[in-house]
Parts: C-alpha cells; structure tokens; sequence
C-alpha cells in the first residue's frame, strides 16, 4: 500500500511486511569514523558528501577493494542473496537469524509475499564505496535505493560486527535482539501483526483526509470507498486484503454528511487482532480507536444515544 509505516525495531513492514523492515535498521543515514579504512571519497570532497548522497544516481558496482569474508564482501553476499530471494541464506548473514532459522520450508513460504517485495527493490549492482574496520567492528557504506524514496539512491552505512571469525550484519539493535531470542520464529509474526494494525490506524486516518478533500469539491457531501479510489483519493489495495492483512468498509449516512470505516483483521490473530473504526464526532472531528474484538467489526459509539 502506499503509506509507509516505520517499524522502529529491525525492518518496517511498509511496502510489503519485510521490505522496510531491512531498509529501516539495515540502511542507516552515512556517517563516518576514524579507523583502519578503504575510502573511495577523497578527503578534499567530504564536505560534498551530504549533497551528492540526495541526488539518484544509478548504482555502478564496488569502487574500493572488496577482500573475500570481509565485511564490504558480506554486504555483497548479503544483497545478492536477497536478489536471488534465497531469503533464508540471506537472514543467516544478520542477527536476525535466531528468528529465521527456526521458521521450516512451509513457515517461510508463508512469508513470501513479505519477503519477495525486497528481491524486486535489490539494484543488480551494488555500489559499495566505503569500508571501515575497527576491531571486531565494521562500517560498510553503499549507494542504495532510499528507503523513503525507492526513486532516488542514497549514501548509507551498514553495521557488522566480528562473531566466531565472521562477520554478521547488524539489523537489530540490543532491545531487539534480545527479543529475537525471546520469541524465536515468532517474532517475525508478532511484528507482522503489529506492522498490519499499524498500518490499518494509518490507513483510516488517510480516509479522513480523503474525505475532507472529496468533500471540499463535493458540496460537503461525503463518498464511499470506491468514491474515494475513483477520485485518486485512496490507492485501490484498500479494497483487499492481501496486501494490508486487514478488510476495509464504510458506513455513509444517507444525507452523505456522516460516515464511519472500519478496518478489521482479514486472519484473526495472524494478519492482525485488533480491530478499528473511524469516527466523526458531534465537532466534525474524526478519530481512530481500536481494541483486540475477536476478529470482529468494532461498532460506533456516536450511534449510540
């Protein structure tokens, strides 16, 4: 769907459940520190840095040395297997995998529409520019696909760090790894749902706004949802559920002054488990509320005498 959710833990569920996720924790604003390094930005250039990362530029392969099983060469491996969508190797070469390893062939099938919105994101080079060693510690910088602006690339940094001789990208931070370790397999269908009941808060609220603007050019008149993706108000996804885990509906009044929405789990306690509605109070306000109602449509309270 088109609004883009930030799941603030290790990937953002945003275009498709995982997508996001990765370019969220993954891709990180560049920054540099000092340390053993390869570099391909002269010094004289650093204060051009910043400009030249906020315009497109097609990525066009390595432009430092890349030493087999160094972090930049694990970067490499890392997008090249996401590309492939061997997801599972993939997600072997972060911390993620104490969550991954213990999903079987048919539960990472399940997440396959989740995972293959990544594959098509992956350019088919990577252009790495930067690496940095500390120790255990590394920073690989690439010029990759914004993770707000899929039309435009931008310099990013990736972390790794040094376990048992190799070395594991870091897509989560200590909170959430120990969550990982927590909640194993599940927890990639925990933030799933939470993902989903985020982006279904977000998606009534875009109705809000859609149908203030319909309004404004419509007499103060309101529509229903196929009204709203006919005037290039909603995306039409809004309307399945297979993409957004959650089914839509819209109650208008018929003086077309009022109306409510709902969204409700498409698959109770897997797509999500909390239902919501949007409501117009007596002010004109609207409002989104939600709770866990089984699976079931939340009804209004402004109906209610």
């Amino acid at each position: 769907m088109s609004a883009k959710v930030s799941e603030n833990l290790v990937l953002r569920f945003a275009k498709s459940a995982v997508l996001a996720l990765l370019s969220a924790s993954v891709l990180l604003v560049f920054s540099c520190s000092t340390a053993e390094s390869k570099d391909a930005v002269p010094n004289s250039a650093a204060s051009n840095t910043n400009a030249a990362a906020e315009k497109p530029a097609a990525p066009r392969g390595a432009s430092i040395e890349i030493e087999t099983g160094g972090p930049a060469d694990t970067v490499r491996t890392f997008y090249k297997l996401l590309r492939e969508k061997k997801f599972r190797d993939a997600l072997f070469l972060t911390n993620l995998r104490p969550a991954i390893e213990s999903l079987n062939d048919t539960e990472l099938k399940d997440f396959s529409l989740d995972f293959e919105a990544i594959a098509g994101s992956i350019p088919t080079e990577i252009e790495i520019n930067g690496e940095i060693v500390s120790g255990d510690n590394a920073t690989v910088t690439a010029n990759l696909p914004d993770p707000d602006d899929d039309s435009r690339n931008k310099l990013q940094k990736i972390e790794l760090k040094r376990i048992d001789g190799v070395w594991i990208i870091q897509t989560a931070d200590a909170q959430t790894e120990e969550r990982i370790r927590k909640e194993g397999k599940n927890y990639f269908y925990n933030l799933r749902i939470e993902t989903h009941e985020e982006e279904a808060k977000i998606m009534l609220e875009r109705i809000a706004k859609a149908q203030v603007a319909y309004s404004m050019s419509h007499d103060n008149t309101v529509t229903d949802i196929n009204g709203l993706i006919t005037a290039g108000l909603l995306p039409p996804d809004v309307t399945s559920s297979a993409s957004t885990g959650y089914n839509y509906a819209m109650t208008v009044s018929e003086n077309k002054r009022r109306y409510t929405a709902t969204a409700t789990p498409a698959e109770y306690g897997r797509s999500g488990k909390r239902s919501f509605i949007l409501e117009i109070d007596k002010g004109g306000l609207p409002h989104v509320r939600g709770a866990n109602n089984k699976g079931k449509p939340l009804e209004s309270n402004t109906d209610k005498p």
